[in-house]
């Protein structure tokens, strides 16, 4: 569900390993591209412009058509048309090598609900918020071990399941719970599948993400806990959602935010993220990414 948002880059050897789903783009002028303000021009005279996701529902995935879809992708399809550029294409990576993919060119743009984190904000350039989103926890129906916060999960030591590299095993960590008892998956599927088997007592995410995640499981013997926002070192962890940029397309990230506030301004955020379970309360309001990256 999410994160969606990850905190961490992986390994070289992963990013070498993902699988694109396009080609990776080439340059029109890679020494101006560097110093900013190719980017958006070569995307405009190109007719597209290719986006980085994770495959995650609700973010950014495949559906069963193979057509590229989630919260992300169809706001960039807003955004990018209305700047003039008619085309979106996805390469697709594994979460944890999206920055590292962006940086190496594969593509222009993160669009997979990436949580904006301080340290992530010394790799790209964030676009403003899209989405807040609040943590859950998927458990046994009833939650036999009465888990509401990570907190809870350290004092009874759970087995909780988070994705790799997402912000839920950091904000686990700092909240107590023992690193043996955190277990990391590659995907929500496998988190499920982790949880069905009895390896996990837990699974970590957005809320909002394994909502989704038990949909497509109807009648399982799962629920999902009332959402919650984590508090470290009493400061709340905004899960707040935003495209990513390399740090040298400033024109390209001006442009985005541009058309962003317009879209929030008019309500139309609403009607293009609602069709993947977010509603009125996942609305950024006034947060930007500038306070984020602050922490």
């Amino acid at each position: 569900m999410t994160s969606t948002r990850r905190d961490f880059l992986r390994s070289a050897a992963l990013l070498a390993g993902a699988a694109p789903l396009a080609a990776a783009c080439s340059t029109t002028d890679p020494a101006k591209e560097r110093s900013g303000g190719g980017t958006l021009a070569r995307a405009k005279q190109q007719g597209y412009i290719q986006v980085g996701f994770a495959n995650e529902s609700p973010y950014g995935y495949t559906d069963t058509s193979g057509k590229l879809t989630g919260e992300a992708p169809e706001l960039a399809r807003v955004v990018f048309k209305e700047l003039g550029i008619p085309d979106v294409k996805g390469v697709q990576l594994d979460f944890g090598g999206l920055i590292g993919g962006l940086q190496a060119r594969r593509f222009d743009v993160i669009a997979a609900g990436m949580f904006v984190t301080p340290e992530r904000c010394a790799q790209v350039a964030f676009a403003d918020p899209d989405y807040i989103a609040t943590t859950g926890f998927m458990v046994p129906k009833g939650n036999p071990k009465g888990i509401q916060r990570f907190e809870d999960a350290a004092k009874k030591n759970v087995k909780l399941g988070v994705l790799t590299g997402a912000v839920e095993g950091d904000y686990a960590t700092k909240l107590g719970v023992k690193k043996d008892n955190i277990k990391t998956f590659a995907d929500q599927p496998s988190a499920y599948e982790g949880l069905k088997a009895g390896r996990i007592d837990a699974i970590a995410l957005t809320r909002i993400s394994l909502v989704d995640t038990l949909k497509k499981h109807a009648g399982a013997p799962y629920e999902v806990t009332p959402s919650f926002i984590p508090q470290i070192g009493g400061k709340p962890q905004y899960g707040a959602g935003a495209f990513a940029f390399r740090k040298a397309d400033s024109d390209l990230l001006s442009a985005f935010n541009g058309k962003l506030a317009e879209l929030k301004q008019s309500g139309r955020l609403l009607g293009i993220i609602q069709p993947f379970g977010f509603g009125k309360a996942e609305l950024p309001g006034a947060h930007t990414a500038a306070e984020l990256c602050k922490g």
